[in-house]
């Protein structure tokens, strides 16, 4: 084995590598955000995160990522830590997949249709659909499941570079002379780990023994505590992504460590104290990467069997390693590691987006309270609650800028991504006019004003309306309904008329001396605000519309007049009915 061999070994490592995370990445588009929903299903008991955790992990093809992602999720306060035992073993369960596909490359070339599917034959084709999807094709998951391909042929490609490599060691007695001290299980486990804890891949370690296997030098004995010491390390990259965050989510990666360390434990001491009784006349007989994939499965599958009844006990375990902080950890409202997987960022999002909506209409909704009835708490909650929103769009802000910038999104994570942005800004500037119209009541108190019978009833009107018009909006934005959008539009409109045509009357019972000018400063900050809340509930609706459209291959509706019909006058009637004061002109029709 020369110098080049050792070239082409790491050369066919990285592209192993760079394969595996093309293809994670195109499967974990291609998946979305149901990845997320899938292991929300998975919490209600331990089988369920198992099975839906080991799907979750053939999709993104890495435990160790899958269990960055716990971390984070922990972490966000979006999962609690028992909620992540059953997902972890479910996901040392799924990454196994990797090993079978890199079997394929073992394929003997003896019967035609075997020889088909050996990914020696099948890679090129493979390769040349995959250029053919992502070069011609139109949608994005066209173009994703030609990255997928492109991914398992760089892959397989970098399976052969490395078994290549190693063709020449069979030949060597060095190789053959160091090859026996792997007979000591302890040193097995103790290389499985350090190779696995360098490259901090458990699937491209167990690449590397499959390719090593082909050499006929690896028996059964050298592989099995190999395997075994690869499962503990794969927990390094859980420890990495455990620094900087709270107790709760260095709990998921103390587990991760106990169940991969114990799981191996034991069954190495079972394995090897049975070896001593019975004499496994198997662990002398070369192994191939079919035999590892097997070994590889099987043994997790026991830890898992062994392990799964006793959650609890990992727990507790955990929850003694690292003890509770007296002082009480922070939630961090966002976790920059969701961020790997942009589909589960963009689903944690639109979540963290639901709670700054639902903030906002609790402020709306007090400051109008507080225009009927004045309560000094009631206006600090508002004032609370605005400080709160602000914070919550810086973090969401910002956090989907580095995700736009730093990830390659999908075409349909780019645009909820633009819609996110869109969205925050219209939020935070509804909680600031829920401000402004309780700082107006806070006057009217502090002042002893009131309005005439006139504007009350007017004031009355349009709180109403725009207690729809927002309630409405934030509906609809909850629950991506575009009909419901659509019915928003009138709705503003006819706000912003009232708004205008009661300024116009309030400013006429001036002149006649039924109202003060403090009391027509205060009237028209009202209607103001009323007006600019109704603003931007037109700007959510033409989002949401705009975002739907581009879902379904729709052409842009660039402006709200491309919603004026018949359907938009008889919405805007309907309203009116409801609305307009008695007092006013009803000819606002547009």
């Amino acid at each position: 084995m020369d110098i080049f061999s050792v070239f082409k070994l790491f050369g066919g490592l990285a592209f192993f590598l760079f394969g595996m995370n093309l293809m994670s990445g195109a499967l974990e588009k291609m998946a979305g955000g149901r990845m997320e929903s899938m292991l929300a299903k998975a919490t209600s008991n331990r089988v369920k995160a198992l099975v839906f955790s080991a799907i979750i992990t053939i999709a993104i093809q890495s435990s160790s990522a899958f269990t960055v992602m716990l971390v984070g999720f922990v972490n966000s306060g979006i999962m609690q830590l028992s909620q992540t035992i059953g997902a972890i073993m479910g996901s040392n369960i799924g990454t196994t997949l990797t090993a079978w596909i890199l079997s394929m490359a073992g394929i003997s070339e003896d019967n035609i249709f075997l020889a088909l599917i050996k990914p020696a034959n099948l890679s090129p084709l493979l390769a040349l659909i995959g250029v053919l999807m992502l070069m011609a094709g139109k949608k994005q998951k066209t173009k994703d499941a030609g990255t997928l391909l492109l991914g398992f042929t760089i892959l397989m490609t970098g399976m052969e570079f490395m078994s290549d490599s190693m063709a020449p060691l069979a030949d060597m007695p060095e190789f053959t002379n160091m090859m026996v001290a792997f007979n000591n299980p302890i040193v097995g486990v103790v290389v499985g780990t350090v190779i696995t804890g360098v490259i901090q891949s458990s699937a491209a370690s167990v690449g590397i023994l499959q390719a090593l296997s082909m050499t006929g030098q690896i028996t059964f004995g050298m592989a099995i505590p190999i395997v075994m010491g690869q499962n503990i390390g794969t927990c390094v990259t859980a420890i990495i992504s455990a620094f900087g965050v709270g107790r709760a989510a260095k709990r998921v990666a103390v587990v991760h460590i106990l169940f991969n360390m114990i799981g191996t434990a034991f069954w190495l001491v079972v394995f090897y104290g049975l070896n001593l009784m019975l004499h496994f006349s198997f662990l002398g007989k070369t192994i191939d990467p079919v035999g590892i994939a097997l070994v590889h499965t099987l043994f997790n599958i026991a830890m898992t069997l062994l392990l799964l009844p006793f959650t609890q006990v990992l727990e507790k375990m955990a929850r003694n390693i690292i003890k509770d902080d007296t002082a009480g950890t922070k939630e961090v409202f966002l976790d920059e590691r969701l961020m790997a997987t942009p589909s589960v960022a963009i689903t944690e999002l639109n979540k963290r987006m639901m709670e700054m909506a639902e903030k906002a209409r609790n402020g709306l909704d007090l400051a109008f309270k507080l225009l009927k009835q004045y309560d000094a708490a009631e206006y600090k909650t508002v004032l609370d609650n605005e400080d709160v929103i602000d914070t919550m769009e810086d973090n969401i802000g910002s956090y989907v800028t580095r995700l736009s910038t730093t990830h390659h999104l999908s075409e349909a994570a780019k645009r909820d991504a633009n819609a996110l942005l869109t969205a925050v800004n219209e939020f935070e500037r509804m909680a600031d006019y829920a401000h402004y119209l309780a700082d107006s009541a806070f006057e009217l108190h502090e002042k002893k004003l009131t309005f005439s019978r006139e504007a009350t009833e007017e004031a009355r009107l349009i709180f109403e309306a725009v207690t729809e018009c927002y309630t409405r909006t934030i509906q609809a934005f909850m629950e991506d309904d575009v009909q419901q959008a659509k019915k928003i539009p009138p709705l503003t409109q006819l706000i912003e008329n009232i708004c205008r045509m009661e300024k116009d009357a309030h400013a006429d019972r001036m002149n006649r001396g039924i109202c003060s000018a403090t009391q027509g400063f205060v009237f028209n900050d009202i209607l103001n605000d009323c007006a600019r809340i109704a603003g931007h509930c037109t700007n959510i609706s033409m989002a949401l519309i705009r975002l739907n459209e581009s879902r379904t291959g729709e052409g842009f509706m660039h402006d709200l007049k491309s919603l004026y019909n018949e359907k938009f006058g008889e919405l805007y009637d309907d309203y009116a009915n409801r609305y307009m004061p008695e007092t006013l002109m009803r000819n606002t029709r547009i």
